[in-house]
């Protein structure tokens, strides 16, 4: 099929607020510096729930939603070196153009070579290449992985070893690598540490996994859900404590419980005010809080200056920091020799068909991540 279009199916969302409609849409060939893939399993994350739900000020409809995924190239089109038909990939929502000033600056993750045109749902050529019933389909953080085919920029594909069970590895395209990343690479726990984690949804389990990875001495979830606290121990916390079973705030709860605070925080839940609380919860001098949580659109946070001024520093990550081209295979390589966790976040694995359950069971928080096969 490859320099043909291809019919597929492929979840639509028509319009913000309303369920996902499984419709049979056109994936046209790719072209130059473009790869087509075939999509084999994905899962759905949060920031899915966010677009969806028309809260995101960047989000576009119709538009095919999706970006914790992995498949196999289909075919590449002109002038694409690094790839060919038939190799195992995890699409990439964070590129790895390895040109711009961000790719060639050690400090940072954030490539921008295509950025104002994935913020618009196109691909870098301002086009899309998803039809459904003769209307345009945008495409969603340059990786729509919720249809059979899709379309991203040659340089939004890891290539990955080829025996990874896609079923599993496509959740290091997201949320695993974001708060594993977020741990060993934003704040760099040193070992014997002592950490927080605020919410211990997927994201943050993964953070928890990569303090303790890190060395960490002491790991403390915090969530008000305390169905999690047994789960977020097999990930290595080593107590979990409920905000609501305490009268005063919980960052001065936290301060007691570690003789004056910790020396990392993590804020994995998108709440500006559970973001202060993670940085107040930490000790004077020299305690790291990062936000890892996405907030809504419009929200600011708030502290007093001299939190900052004794010496405590905030910091934000975004993908846990990984220059994603060249840090998904190793990721996906520390998973296959048993370093870090994967299967143990997959609660669900559902049909293509059944994709608007999977966003059901995240809302209901009984699932960490569900894996929809395509």
């Amino acid at each position: 099929m490859a320099n043909q279009v291809i019919k597929c199916k492929a979840a639509v969302a028509w319009e913000a607020g309303k369920p996902l409609s499984i419709e049979e849409i056109e994936v046209a060939p790719p072209k130059a510096h473009e790869v087509r893939i075939k999509i084999i399993a994905t899962a759905v994350c949060h920031t899915d729930a966010y677009t969806l739900s028309g809260a995101d000020p960047e989000g576009c409809f119709p538009v095919i939603l999706g970006h914790e995924g992995a498949g196999i190239v289909e075919s590449v089109g002109e002038g694409v070196t690094k790839l060919k038909a038939g190799d195992t990939v995890i699409p990439l929502y964070i590129p790895q153009c390895g040109e711009c000033k961000f790719c060639l600056n050690p400090k940072t993750n954030l490539c921008q070579k295509i950025r104002v045109t994935q913020g618009k749902g196109l691909m870098p050529d301002g086009t899309s290449r998803f039809t459904c019933k003769g209307r345009t389909i945008l495409h969603y953080m340059g990786t729509s992985t919720f249809s059979e085919y899709t379309v991203v920029a040659d340089i939004s594909v890891a290539k990955i070893d080829p025996l990874a069970p896609l079923d599993k590895v496509c959740l290091l395209g997201c949320g695993i690598s974001t708060g594993y990343g977020a741990a060993v690479n934003t704040a760099k726990v040193e070992p014997g540490s002592v950490c927080a984690v605020f919410g211990l949804g997927g994201v943050g389990l993964a953070v928890i996994m990569g303090c303790k990875v890190a060395g960490a001495s002491r790991i403390i979830g915090v969530d008000i859900n305390k169905d999690k606290f047994a789960r977020a121990k097999e990930f290595g916390a080593t107590e979990c404590i409920n905000p609501q079973d305490f009268s005063k705030p919980i960052q001065e709860v936290l301060i007691e419980m570690t003789d004056g605070g910790v020396d990392y925080s993590f804020e994995c839940i998108g709440n500006v005010k559970v973001m202060r609380a993670a940085l107040e919860a930490c000790h004077k001098g020299w305690g790291v809080s990062v936000v890892v949580g996405v907030a809504a659109s419009g929200e600011e946070i708030a502290t007093r200056p001299f939190q900052l001024v004794t010496g405590r520093t905030w910091k934000g990550t975004a993908f846990g920091g990984w220059k994603s081209v060249e840090s998904v295979p190793k990721l996906v390589s520390e998973y296959m020799s048993k370093k870090i966790k994967v299967d143990e976040f997959v609660t669900h694995n559902l049909s293509f068909d059944e994709i608007n359950k999977a966003f059901e069971l995240m809302h209901s928080g009984k699932s960490i991540r569900t894996v929809v096969k395509i």
